[in-house]
């Protein structure tokens, strides 16, 4: 398993989060000189589901939660140190049952 960052130095931070299912889920966009994007969010307890457009990997940075990919039939665990990946043009439901999830979302380019 490949350790979680702890920093990203040298990147542009953009100030105005991503706020989701009532303020549940927020996270902010992180831009890196060669054209690379990752957010850093937060998860509060509750379930919820995310599509996507582009392939992601979710590093769970601290807490946990359990996710099922969209046509799976079983959810997984994960928790600090953890991440998993979700297919382009797919989705995934995320749970978290309690204290805060916190995550890094790499968007991988194909």
């Amino acid at each position: 398993m490949s350790a979680i960052p702890t920093e990203f130095p040298g990147v542009t931070a953009v100030t105005k989060a991503n706020v989701y299912f009532d303020g549940r889920v927020v996270s902010h966009t992180l831009l890196f000189a060669g054209g690379g994007k990752k957010t850093l969010g937060l998860i509060y307890p509750g379930t919820y589901h995310f599509g996507t457009d582009k392939a992601e990997r979710m590093e769970i940075v601290a807490g946990a939660c359990t996710v099922k990919l969209d046509g799976g039939e079983s959810t997984a665990a994960y928790e600090a140190g953890a991440h998993f990946e979700v297919p382009a043009k797919s989705g995934f439901d995320i749970t978290v049952t309690s204290g805060i999830c916190e995550y890094i979302c790499s968007f991988i380019e194909a």
